[in-house]
């Protein structure tokens, strides 16, 4: 996705050159929402003491049935706030000097991904990750939710359950859980374990054994 950029330069040429160049300048950059700082990423989770609390009090019980399982089941990407949708907002939240146009599309910015590491300046390179995937979630609970709910948890800005990272990493991680998966920067497991024990302990969802031995190792060592 290309981005797009407006310039302006030359000398002062009299108060009404400088009057009309100016309302140019405000026509030609009508589309352009102003780029907007950096910010904290997710909402910051739970520590890791707390989320070893949390882990202990998680449902223990092997995975679900991924029998009637559909992505559409959990409705996304919805409208967040004028026409902006989630994948769209969290774009912005998570990204530095992002810009975009009147549809809410990001036109430039960067973005850097907290799983491996690497910076992308181009929207179409950066995945927004569901923390606990939605066939995870399907096998750990939401098979019992209605539509309703399950789409709260596929557009969850409020708690850390979505975040924006690279495309082809988070096309790796796929629906595994921590004992299948976890990020190749090593850093960032801690706070990793600390996401996923916080989502599920939100909404109930229960563990595996080895996805709850996984989580423990990691949080053993924050």
């Amino acid at each position: 996705m290309s981005g797009i950029y407006a310039r302006q330069g030359g000398r002062p040429v009299g108060r009404i050159a400088v009057i009309a160049a100016s309302a140019a300048l405000v026509s030609a950059t009508a589309l352009l929402v102003a780029p907007t700082p950096a910010q904290a990423s997710p909402p910051t989770p739970i520590a890791a003491s707390t989320a070893r609390t949390y882990l202990g009090q998680l449902t223990v019980r092997a995975e679900g049935s991924t029998s009637g399982y559909s992505r559409d089941l959990f409705p996304h990407w919805i409208t967040q706030s004028g026409a902006c949708d989630t994948r769209e907002t969290v774009l912005k939240r998570d990204g530095s000097n992002v810009a975009t146009n009147s549809s809410c599309a990001a036109t430039s910015g960067s973005w850097y991904s907290e799983y491996d590491g690497a910076t992308w300046s181009a929207a179409g390179d950066v995945d927004i990750d569901h923390m606990v995937p939605l066939a995870e979630a399907w096998t750990s609970g939401a098979s019992g939710w209605s539509t309703a709910q399950r789409q709260s948890f596929a557009n969850d800005l409020g708690n850390p359950q979505l975040i924006a990272v690279t495309d082809n990493v988070n096309q790796s991680k796929s629906d595994r859980d921590p004992a299948e998966w976890m990020p190749p920067r090593a850093a960032y497991h801690c706070m990793y374990a600390r996401m996923w024990v916080d989502v599920k302990h939100a909404y109930n969802l229960s563990v595996d054994s080895a996805e709850k031995s996984a989580l423990q190792g990691v949080l053993n060592g924050c």
